[in-house]
């Protein structure tokens, strides 16, 4: 059997920098590929940590995603910093919403509307908490309402809400 080959401590910092522009050359398998040789070296490198988060949703749509959707959930946990805990679990459901969209499935566009709606109460949740001058939970909260009413989500007319009792 094949064994992987740790890479040295001191380049780390090279290959983050390859990390983030593997994800922007949309290769998010070599990304990630890369962010967990870094983990291996580094298992807290909170950066690696982040860019595998997001490399794993940047394949969402293109694969089976529950078992990569529940892997990325995992790694949130490992974020030392509470806002980006919370923030990236919106990020995570909000790359399930649109993944959603993108099957041509009956019930397509209410799961995304569940999924959308879960990551802006993430983002809710971290513009709470959020550092100052940072209105990254605000932008994507905003884009969310952008996409429900881009593509006219709504949640599922089978769905069994209680209605509040009204007085009289």
């Amino acid at each position: 059997m094949l064994q992987l080959k740790l890479i040295s401590k001191n380049s780390i910092a090279k290959a983050l920098i390859r990390a983030k522009h593997y994800r922007l050359l949309n290769e998010p398998w070599q990304a990630e590929s890369i962010c967990r040789d870094i983990l291996k070296v580094e298992p807290n490198n909170q950066d690696a940590l982040l860019y595998l988060i997001l490399a794993i949703t940047d394949r969402f749509g293109n694969e089976s995603t529950s078992s990569s959707s529940f892997e990325a959930k995992e790694l949130c946990a490992s974020l030392e910093k509470k806002f980006e805990r919370i923030y990236y679990q919106g990020i995570i459901s909000e790359r399930l919403g649109k993944a959603t969209l993108q099957r041509n499935t009956p019930r397509a566009k209410y799961i995304a509307y569940e999924h959308y709606r879960t990551a802006m109460d993430f983002f809710e949740e971290a513009e709470k908490i959020q550092p100052e001058g940072n209105q990254d939970a605000v932008l994507r909260w905003n884009a969310c309402v952008r996409r429900i009413e881009e593509f006219n989500l709504t949640h599922s007319p089978d769905d069994h809400h209680m209605q509040p009792m009204m007085d009289g």
